[in-house]
């Protein structure tokens, strides 16, 4: 820049020194300098040109504006030149002008603002658009049409409307186009978009560098192409683009503004050129419908009338934004009027010390009234024909907005518009912008477009490019649980679950992808697969598959399909198989609820009277039946199903010992352990094959095992599908599935989780899955094995309560019934001589006697004593009856003690 400040001091044009401080003494002035850069024959600078006289006619001829003063307006050609944009900004500065408008190109505006800010003097271009045209840099550049920023802003929320996540960027090499497509890449980052190439132009490019641009950018990828350039050389770039087979179904185009400018400026473009732009969204500065929008627009072909050699042109936004640019310096000027200012100008005392040779330096003065026109250039609230005109704090104009537009046959029609303040709609910014705003992805919306090729389906948005280059895709070279993956020996082709559903999914897909299989791994361990991720990101591999699990870390570097298998870590450990006990009729019930067998003998041996009574019965008889139930219920499930138990109750007792675990090597098991769970690395053992899990297991932790080993639950599946003796302890305490990695943004991700999702919902997944992973042996034991038939073992104990119980009752029975024998044999041998076999024998026919014998007796023993006692027997002889009365109902008293038991 430096350089080029010098080159344009050097060519400085040689004018009269203006020797001190010039003033006029009237406040207002009959004119006022005010000069315009532009190019008049481009596409922009015919427009502007036209519409800068006519709106300096019309603020000249309106006494209100100026209140007499007039604008005396001095044009230069640029010519499509930069450096005649500096020279001509030059000699403006050398004639007490207090503002340029212009310059036109964004190149020559970088430049002259430098010269502004030294000399003060405004610019306001309506073209010049580059968003690095910073007024914190540039305080005297004067914005007065929409920045590029809100254009890129636009670009990229209409490939993120349409679900595309990388686009290609076409576009002219200097400050207008790089500083476009850098903010272009900032707004596609906001919204996890990028660009995944760039493909620079020279400002002035022939067919020949047009072609070798375009063929790179088919070589690529992507099919979502920005071009932002010039309107004089897009044109030319899209035609290129079609002689290449590049506007054909698939493709998408999407133009700047410089497109829709062409379509305004030239309405007679020939119906060739036209067919070239079929299918391009292009955006285009929106201005709202007013009365005075209409009126300019009717005066138009009046006023553009015999202005060009070539005939009519239209009217495009940027004539509508010149037009309103000299009417907003009219408004800042009078202002500046109104507030006292005057047009003064000082020498630049910088300048003055290089006075002296060729060069004239000191002809270059300062606007002392610069500072004033500008505060009030950026304080002006009007309505022009471009609508509402006043700056934000950072100098844009408030509600940037655009129309997106589809061309089709040989013209095109309105699709939406993107407003900074509502997003992509199809209602007018106007009408939005007095509504909350709302851009949640519901309420963004565009109408149907028309792409290239003439179809209406949405394009992919890119393609395998035709540089006969295959995907490298990663396969881990496992040793172990070949039956998910594993490389066939000798060939170069892999086989098992994962291989089935990879290709099964790319089948599935509507395009064909070339790819090539490449083993990562030393074939001697389990390679890693977090490894195997992290070399998609440097670019070894283009995807990898196999069973790798989704995890935090590794979604921190790549994208991950949708999971094709549910796999989380689990707990393994050696369990023993407990049949039930004989006591294990106590165990349905704690001994607290054991109260409640008593319900089931004594809730309702009392009579039931009232319906009260009834009612609360009823409900008693539904608790015990629900007891009841319950009961059998536990104890069938206790006395059927084999119960497993293990030292290991699940992931806390691993956390809470100091027992080694094992784990697969390889996976990403250790890291969880280690980083989540805290536990420590030297408890961890790696482990390659499920013959070295058992081993591990069965030698146990006190005999150079393991005590348990973490692993994720699709390997443990298959590791138990032939060993009993082990089994899952616990729940499964992490969730994750395996899925195939792609780089990130992948589209080929996107479309690959689709195909696993039909896969899935026509049951092709499953029966993948049951072709290489179910096992009929142990795989569904878990905490249960299989139910067995019942054995006595199991019910001895209750067999013995029970007879322990008859046993005690007998033998209470039998002390009671020879305590009775023995007073009854009192009562009836008195001597007791008889012999011992004699005595058995009695005592056995006592028991033996019924009930009703020993009633009959004891009535007849009754009758008896009431005979003796009418015939008055002597004092002995009634003493000996009573006392044998005595002991026969004692003895009647003892056989009925005896029935009752």
């Amino acid at each position: 820049m430096a350089m080029l400040w010098l080159l344009v001091l050097i060519v400085f044009y040689h004018g009269t020194s203006s020797n001190g401080v010039v003033t006029n003494v009237s406040n207002r002035p009959d004119v006022v300098n005010v000069g315009a850069i532009l190019s008049h024959l481009s596409i922009i600078g015919k427009v502007a040109k036209v519409a800068i006289e006519a709106a300096v006619e019309d603020v000249n001829s309106d006494p209100d504006v100026l209140a007499g003063t007039k604008i005396n307006l001095t044009m230069q050609d640029s010519n499509y030149s930069g450096f005649l944009g500096i020279v001509e900004a030059l000699q403006f500065m050398e004639k007490d002008t207090v503002a340029i408008i212009g310059p036109q190109l964004s190149v020559t505006a970088h430049v002259i603002s430098h010269i502004a800010n030294e000399l003060q003097v405004p610019l306001l271009s309506y073209s010049a658009t580059d968003p690095t045209l910073s007024p914190l840099q540039f305080p005297f550049f004067v914005r007065t049409a929409q920045s590029d920023l809100f254009q890129m802003a636009a670009i990229a929320e209409i490939v993120d409307y349409y679900g595309w996540k990388e686009v290609i960027a076409v576009y002219v090499d200097d400050d207008h186009g790089r500083n476009g497509i850098a903010a272009l890449g900032d707004k596609l980052a906001e919204r996890r978009c990028k660009i995944s190439f760039k493909a620079p132009m020279p400002a002035e490019v022939n067919r020949d560098q047009i072609t070798d641009v375009l063929v790179k950018v088919a070589l690529s990828e992507s099919r979502i192409i920005v071009l932002h350039t010039y309107a004089g050389s897009g044109p030319d770039v899209i035609k290129v683009a079609e002689s290449l087979g590049m506007m054909g179904v698939g493709y998408v185009w999407i133009a700047t503004n410089w497109l829709s400018t062409n379509l305004d400026t030239d309405p007679q473009l020939t119906s060739d050129a036209t067919e070239n732009f079929e299918g391009i969204i292009t955006l285009r500065m929106y201005t709202p419908d007013s009365e005075l929008k209409r009126k300019f627009v009717s005066r138009w072909s009046n006023l553009s009338s015999g202005k060009s050699i070539n005939g009519a042109f239209g009217l495009s936004t940027y004539g509508l934004y010149a037009y309103d640019t000299v009417w907003l310096l009219a408004h800042a000027i009078d202002a500046f009027f109104n507030q006292g200012g005057i047009i003064s100008f000082s020498n630049d005392s910088r300048l003055t010390e290089l006075k002296g040779g060729s060069m004239n330096l000191d002809a270059l003065s300062i606007f002392n009234g610069g500072n004033l026109l500008l505060k009030n250039i950026l304080q002006v609230n009007m309505t022009g024909v471009t609508g509402s005109i006043n700056f934000t704090s950072d100098r844009n104009f408030i509600h940037p907005a655009f129309e997106v537009i589809n061309v089709i046959g040989v013209g095109y029609r309105r699709i939406g518009y993107w407003s900074n303040y509502s997003g992509l709609s199809v209602l007018p910014p106007e009408i939005l912008n007095t509504k909350p705003p709302n851009r949640s992805s519901a309420n963004q919306r565009l109408n149907s477009v028309i792409w290239p090729g003439q179809t209406t389906d949405r394009p992919r948005g890119w393609a395998f490019p035709n540089n006969g280059r295959q995907l490298r895709i990663g396969v881990p070279k496992r040793v172990s649980y070949l039956e998910i993956v594993s490389q066939v020996e000798g060939t170069d082709t892999f086989k098992g679950y994962c291989i089935d559903v990879f290709t099964a999914a790319v089948n599935l897909l509507p395009y064909a992808v070339p790819y090539k299989l490449v083993p990562f791994g030393d074939g001697r361990n389990n390679p890693s697969d977090t490894e195997l991720v992290r070399l998609i990101t440097t670019g070894v591999y283009d995807a990898a598959i196999g069973d790798i699990a989704i995890i935090t870390n590794r979604t921190r570097m790549v994208d991950f399909t949708q999971p094709y298998i549910e796999s989380g870590l689990v707990v393994v450990a050696p369990v023993r198989k407990s049949n039930s006990s004989a006591w294990a009729f106590l165990r349905p019930f704690t001994p607290g609820l054991w109260f409640s067998l008593s319900t089931l003998f004594f809730a309702h041996k009392q009579n039931t009277i009232s319906t009260l009574g009834r009612l609360v019965l009823i409900i008693w008889l539904f608790v015990v039946l629900i007891i009841n139930s319950s009961y059998t219920a536990s104890l069938t499930s206790i006395l059927t199903v084999q119960q497993l138990s293990s030292p290991v109750k699940g992931i806390e007792t691993l956390i809470s010992s100091n027992d080694p675990i094992g784990h697969q090597q390889g996976s990403f098991a250790r890291d969880y352990l280690v980083e989540e769970l805290g536990i420590r690395e030297s408890r961890l053992i790696p482990l390659n094959s499920p013959e070295e899990y058992a081993r591990a297991l069965k030698d146990g932790p006190h005999g150079g095992g393991v005590a348990a080993v973490v692993d994720e639950r699709a390997y443990v599946d298959l590791f138990l599908s032939t060993r009993c003796e082990f089994s899952i302890i616990g729940q499964q305490f992490t969730k994750a599935g395996w899925g195939f990695a792609f780089p990130r943004d992948s589209p080929l991700a996107v479309d690959m989780s689709t195909a696993i999702l039909r896969l899935s919902e026509s049951g092709d997944l499953q029966r993948m899955h049951d072709k290489w992973l179910t096992r009929s042996a142990c795989t569904q034991q878990g905490t249960k094995l299989e139910v067995d038939r019942l054995q006595l073992k199991s019910f001895w104990g209750l067999f013995v309560t029970c007879g322990f119980a008859c046993l005690l009752a007998l033998c209470i029975y039998l002390i009671l019934m020879l305590r009775q024998f023995s007073r009854h044999s009192e009562e009836l041998e008195p001597s007791g001589r008889s012999s011992g076999s004699g005595r058995v024998q009695t005592f056995l026919t006592f028991i033996d006697e019924k009930e009703e014998d020993v009633k009959s007796s004891s009535k007849r023993r009754h009758m008896e004593k009431a005979s003796i006692r009418s015939t008055g027997e002597d004092e002995s002889s009634h003493s000996y009856s009573s006392k044998r009365r005595h002991m026969e109902a004692n003895s009647i008293k003892s056989l009925d003690i005896s029935n009752e038991v």
